[in-house]
């Protein structure tokens, strides 16, 4: 068996021993996972206007960010945003709290980005 089966069935074993909420949990940070290796060169500079919906998740927060900010390399973000969502996920971090540091990480980033190009 290859190394990428025995992988994929480690992962399929991990998925089946989780409750239908973890197993959510785990699907979409899956997602942003694979979104985040999508290689592309965007043309916008400025943020875009994304609402903040009511009762978003953590998850979808980041889907918003990264649609807000298309501009933002995610690799750069994915350490401190990968700390943020295992807060919550794992620790039980209120979403809210998680995501209002989110939109500020982002938020700075972008700054930084833009305060790089002006000079």
């Amino acid at each position: 068996m290859s190394r990428l089966n025995l992988r994929e069935n480690k992962l399929l074993e991990l998925f089946r021993r989780l409750g239908r909420g973890e197993q959510d949990s785990l699907l979409d940070f899956a997602e942003f996972l694979s979104a985040r290796c999508v290689d592309h060169t965007p043309s916008v500079t400025e943020p875009l206007n994304i609402p903040r919906p009511d009762n978003e998740s953590v998850v979808s927060a980041m889907k918003r960010l990264t649609n807000t900010y298309p501009m933002l390399e995610t690799k750069d973000l994915f350490t401190q945003a990968s700390s943020l969502m295992t807060q919550h996920i794992m620790r039980g971090r209120e979403a809210i709290e998680v995501i209002d540091e989110l939109e500020q990480l982002f938020r700075e980033q972008y700054e930084k980005i833009r305060s790089d190009n002006a000079n």
